[in-house]
């Protein structure tokens, strides 16, 4: 009777036991997406324009166990641009990893052409519109600096109102074929200038010939002024 007595009392209390065990504690997910956003404005502070980050909501049926320090980082093949994916791990005192969807918007001024412009055109100011957009939503290689595509000239016919692209643009040649060039000659302790003439077009920083008076054919870098400068 004793026996059976304190099995009844025991049983009876194992419900107040397991109500007063300590529950363990979960993740916030406000916390993570605060960390998410905030390691995106960090990723994107270098952007050409003003940012927004708007984070994706965190399934709360992840349940996770608390972490000490969430860690973002983005995932194999995005980047803080546009519609992005970011990873949280924690390694302490839980290991979990979870993805995060993200979009990181970038409004800026870019430039569209203001008049159809031709093949191998010179850009002038005066063919270049100034608009203010998203510039993730735009092609890459967007141009948003005007003064880097004054001068050169355009690889394609382009029609006005289009966004300008960099892969569009062509750097003007600083040594044109024909061209009578300034060949200088460097060395250890010594510098040669000398008259020659140019035998292919180059922009700054290629590898331009040249030929001088006597025949000889010389390969150099060209820069700007009509210069070839041969190092040695």
């Amino acid at each position: 009777m004793k026996t059976t007595a304190f099995l009844v009392l025991a049983a009876a209390a194992l419900p107040a036991l397991a109500q007063t065990a300590p529950a363990v504690p979960r993740q916030d997910p406000a916390v993570l997406r605060l960390a998410v956003e905030q390691f995106l404005a960090t990723q994107a502070a270098g952007l050409p324009g003003q940012v927004a980050v708007k984070v994706g909501q965190i399934d709360s049926r992840n349940n996770l166990a608390a972490c000490a320090a969430p860690q973002p980082f983005l995932a194999a093949g995005s980047r803080a641009w546009g519609k992005t994916t970011v990873g949280v791990r924690c390694s302490e005192p839980a290991h979990w990893t979870i993805y995060v969807q993200a979009t990181v918007q970038v409004v800026g001024e870019y430039f569209v052409t203001a008049r159809p412009l031709a093949q191998g055109q010179a850009i002038a100011e005066s063919d270049l519109a100034r608009i203010r957009g998203d510039l993730t939503a735009l092609p890459p290689s967007i141009v948003t600096d005007g003064g880097l595509a004054v001068g050169r000239t355009l690889a394609m016919s382009l029609p006005a109102g289009v966004p300008l692209r960099q892969d569009a643009l062509r750097s003007q040649p600083v040594v044109q074929q024909g061209q009578v060039v300034r060949l200088v000659t460097n060395g250890p302790g010594f510098r040669v200038s000398t008259e020659a003439r140019a035998l292919t077009n180059a922009v700054e920083g290629q590898v331009a010939q040249a030929r001088t008076a006597n025949g000889q054919v010389v390969s150099g870098v060209a820069r700007g002024g009509g210069v070839v400068e041969v190092t040695y």
